[in-house]
C-alpha cells in the first residue's frame, strides 16, 4: 500500500509540474498549446468553408464543449488518469512477478529498432485498430454506453465536440490499449507527438461543421460526412448498435462492415433514442451513469 500511495504523490506532483511547463513554455511538443492551435485552426475553417450555412458561430453547448475539450485533455489527467495509469502498470507487473515473469517478456517488436516511417506507421495503425475495437465496445456494452452517451448528446456539430466525453473513457480506453503497446514496446516522445496531434486533427475534422469526404481516401480516413453518421438518431436496422466507429481510420469500418453513408447527412438530426430526457448539465452528465439502472 505504501508503495501506491507514493505513485499517488509522484504521479499528481509530477504531472502539475508538466502541465505547468507546457503553459509556462512553448516548444514543438507542447500538448497545450497544440491543442489551442489545432482548435483555433479547425474552427476557422469551419468559419470560412460552413457545411451546414444557417449553424451559429457558437453553436448549441459551444461553451459547455469547450471547457469539456480543456477538462478532458488536462484537467482529467491530473484528477485521474495519471495515477491510475501508473498504479494500473505497476499492479500488473506485480501480478507477472508472482509468477516470475515481466512485461518485457511479452514484447514481440521494438518499434524503435525499426526505420522510423515504418515503426510510426506500425504505431499509428495498432493504436487505431484497438480504439476503433474499443470504440464498439463502448456501443455494444449497456454498462459502457451509459458513460459514452455524453459524447452522443451531441446535438449541432463543431470542432470542439471531439473532446465532449465523460472521464471514465479514457480509463477504458488506455486500460485496452496498454498490454498492446508493451507487446510493440516504447516509442519515443517525439513520435507519441506525432500520432497523438494526427488524430487530434482528425478527430476535430470529422466533428466539425465541414462536407469533406477527402474524395478516395474516405475509404482510409474517417471525415466529417463519414463521421456525422456514427451520431445519427436513427439508426439502420441491422445496425442498431451503431456505425462508423473510426477514430482516425474508416479502413476498418469497411473491412468489418461497420460503414454507413447512405446519403449526404449534413441535415439529419444527431442524438441517440431518449435523449430529450438526457441532463444538459455538466455535472448531471458526470453523474448519469451512476443513477442509471
Amino acid at each position: 500500500m505504501e508503495k501506491y500511495l507514493e505513485i499517488f504523490k509522484n504521479s499528481y506532483y509530477g504531472y502539475f509540474n508538466y502541465l505547468w511547463n507546457e503553459i509556462t513554455h512553448f516548444h514543438w511538443e507542447n500538448y497545450f498549446y497544440g491543442l489551442i492551435l489545432v482548435s483555433l485552426l479547425v474552427w476557422a475553417l469551419e468559419l470560412l468553408f460552413p457545411w451546414r450555412k444557417d449553424q451559429k458561430i457558437f453553436r448549441k453547448d459551444f461553451w459547455m464543449d469547450t471547457f469539456y475539450m480543456f477538462f478532458n485533455f488536462f484537467l482529467l489527467n491530473l484528477i485521474v488518469l495519471i495515477f491510475l495509469s501508473n498504479a494500473t502498470a505497476e499492479l500488473f507487473n506485480d501480478l507477472l512477478s508472482l509468477i516470475e515473469l515481466k512485461i518485457s517478456d511479452f514484447q514481440l517488436l521494438d518499434l524503435n529498432a525499426l526505420p522510423f516511417g515504418l515503426g510510426l506507421l506500425i504505431f499509428f495503425l495498432i493504436t487505431d485498430f484497438v480504439q476503433w475495437n474499443t470504440h464498439r465496445l463502448l456501443h455494444y456494452s449497456p454498462f459502457l454506453w451509459n458513460f459514452h452517451k455524453v459524447h452522443h448528446s451531441i446535438k449541432e456539430m463543431g470542432f470542439a465536440g471531439h473532446l465532449r466525453y465523460h472521464w471514465m473513457e479514457p480509463i477504458v480506453y488506455k486500460s485496452l490499449l496498454y498490454i498492446p503497446l508493451a507487446i510493440i514496446g516504447g516509442f519515443d516522445v517525439q513520435s507519441v507527438a506525432i500520432v497523438h496531434f494526427s488524430a487530434l486533427t482528425i478527430g476535430h475534422l470529422n466533428h466539425a461543421n465541414l462536407g469533406w469526404d477527402y474524395g478516395v481516401l474516405k475509404y482510409i480516413f474517417n471525415n466529417p460526412k463519414m463521421h456525422i453518421w456514427h451520431h445519427a438518431k436513427e439508426l439502420p436496422k441491422n445496425h442498431q448498435y451503431g456505425v462508423n466507429f473510426g477514430i482516425s481510420l474508416s479502413l476498418w469500418d469497411y473491412l468489418f462492415k461497420t460503414s454507413h453513408v447512405p446519403h449526404d447527412g449534413r441535415d439529419i438530426e444527431l442524438g441517440f433514442e431518449g435523449d430529450e430526457e438526457f441532463p444538459k448539465d455538466f455535472i448531471k452528465q458526470t453523474i448519469y451513469p451512476a443513477k442509471t439502472k
